[in-house]
């Protein structure tokens, strides 16, 4: 399964990723760890990133999370990550949405456009009523992302994740597939 815009395509994360999946995260480490948790030295190895993908396959084939490669359609290279965890279904029909992307590719539209990706798929094909995301409020870059996809500002939770060893404040934004169908 793929879904593709002219310039990038999303697929479920499968085993052979890893080892690409670990170097988009080595060099981009320094830019990625404001903006996510303290890991283990283990989660930037071969095994962890095996480990994460072994999850995302078993999350995927159970139905409580899923996890993409964005990969640049030109280089069929991988470029960055979007996924939607926490999936519960029965009456909240509710996800929570994550990505990141390679630092060089920032500025582009692959981000936005990714999440405009698995918000279809979330919607469509998944049958998900919302999804939410947390964003510091100083990651503008993310925010301008959220909102040219469609997310609404639903308010400030204090001390909401533990980024970087600092509890930071997120701005909550959300979805509907009220909203997206409009």
């Amino acid at each position: 399964m793929q879904l593709h815009t002219d310039s990038i395509y999303l697929r479920p994360l499968r085993e052979q990723d890893a080892a690409e999946l670990l170097e988009l995260r080595m060099s981009n480490q320094n830019f990625l760890a404001p903006f996510e948790p303290i890991r283990p030295a283990s989660f930037l190895t071969l095994e962890g990133q095996q480990q994460q993908v072994a999850q995302a396959i078993l999350d995927f084939e159970n139905g409580t999370g899923f996890a993409f490669g964005v990969f640049l359609s030109e280089k069929d290279e991988m470029i960055g990550r979007v996924a939607l965890s926490n999936v519960v279904h029965g009456v909240w029909q509710n996800a929570t949405l994550g990505y990141f992307m390679d630092q060089s590719c920032n500025g582009r539209g692959y981000t936005t456009a990714a999440v405009g990706l698995v918000l279809q798929y979330a919607f469509t094909k998944a049958k998900l009523h919302r999804v939410q995301a947390g964003v510091m409020p100083r990651n503008l870059g993310s925010i301008r992302v959220l909102e040219k996809n469609g997310f609404r500002y639903e308010g400030l939770s204090l001390r909401y994740l533990q980024i970087y060893g600092t509890w930071e404040d997120h701005n909550m934004y959300a979805i509907t597939t009220e909203d997206w169908q409009k």
